[in-house]
């Protein structure tokens, strides 16, 4: 018996009607034979789960660059959050749980160490621009295993594609790339969910705000604590969802005011404020050097590791080796480079 088959036709029994099926999938830009084993998804998360770029989060910035203590939020670990809090509510709303996993895991590959530091700095930098989202489709498609790409489903690019949302509104725009499927509108709402929890979580740590300086209509109305917080969106979603005929991944515009308020008042109130703006300007500058260098320099690209295509433009190859970078090796890379170093005897 083959096990894929029997999973996929499991999924049509246990799976609602606004899921995605595996077997229905639109495929992959290069024909492979299918797995015995798992199904198209489920190689997919596997895909992510063991590249490069997916390790390299463990040491890129969220919030608060390279901090001391061992508590506060990575890149990795908000990934990870995106990804439970995905995967409970696919399970309950009965969707794709596979291929939940898979667009949470792949969604912020493409981050730039420092954070959106540096996807700013870099976006000035680029003709063409610069955003984590096109990054972490560049990463997948083409960046990982040496230019082969993970070459991942069609589902799966598109739920990274549709991910991202910046300032503007949560539930987006009929003109925004949004994902096609539920499964990504599902990863879509989990990423902000985590990131608003997560961070006021690590800024109330650093000391940077106090719990109680979150305004009180938003303490009434979402919850006082980390948990409770998460425990009212998650439920919201589950009941706003099904509140039509079909499920339509949604929150209820009451809740979808509230986290809106809460990632605006995280804006003013943590992300830039003095103390963290400052360490990021100093960031914004090791980039910056570091990407002038290199275009002055193109030998030392080669050197340090980067492995361009003859094709690719010297400011996207640039682009790219410095996205991949975590914090520490960039500040590494930066002071061997562009700072004098301690003389040593022959």
């Amino acid at each position: 018996m083959n096990f894929r088959v029997r999973y996929e036709q499991s999924e049509k029994k246990l799976l609602g009607p606004g899921a995605c099926l595996s077997s229905t999938s639109r495929g992959r830009e290069r024909l492979e034979e299918p797995c015995p084993v798992r199904t198209a998804f489920q190689v997919d998360r596997d895909r992510i789960l063991h590249c490069k770029a997916f390790r390299r989060l463990k040491h890129k910035t969220q919030v608060f660059l390279a901090p001391e203590g061992d508590h506060y939020r990575t890149r990795l670990t908000h990934t990870l959050e995106v990804a439970q809090i995905a995967r409970t509510v696919a399970r309950a709303l009965r969707l794709n749980e596979d291929l939940t996993e898979a667009i949470a895991l792949g969604h912020d590959l493409g981050h730039t160490p420092f954070g959106h530091a540096g996807e700013r700095v870099l976006d000035e930098l680029l003709p063409e621009g610069f955003h984590h989202v096109r990054q972490s489709l560049r990463v997948v498609d083409l960046l990982e295993r040496d230019g082969r790409g993970l070459n991942l489903t069609w589902e799966v690019r598109d739920g990274i594609l549709g991910h991202s949302k910046g300032q503007g509104k949560l539930a987006g725009e009929a003109s925004d790339n949004l994902p096609s499927t539920q499964e990504g509108h599902l990863v879509r709402l989990a990423d902000v969910i985590a990131y608003v929890n997560h961070d006021l979580d690590d800024a109330v740590r650093s000391g940077l705000i106090d719990a109680q300086d979150v305004p009180r209509k938003l303490r009434d109305q979402l919850g006082e604590t980390h948990s409770q917080r998460i425990d009212t969106m998650v439920n919201d979603i589950l009941l706003a969802s099904t509140a039509g005929a079909e499920v339509a991944v949604c929150l209820s515009p009451a809740v979808l005011e509230g986290v809106a308020a809460l990632r605006d008042w995280l804006y003013c109130n943590v992300y830039r404020t003095a103390s963290v703006e400052a360490d990021f300007a100093k960031a914004s500058r090791v980039l910056r050097e570091l990407f002038n260098y290199f275009l002055e320099n193109p030998a030392e690209l080669i050197a340090c590791g980067a492995a361009p295509d003859a094709e690719t433009l010297p400011e996207v190859a640039t682009a790219d080796f410095l996205a991949g970078m975590t914090d520490r090796y960039a500040m590494n890379l930066y002071q061997k480079l562009l700072l004098p170093q301690p003389w040593k005897t022959l």
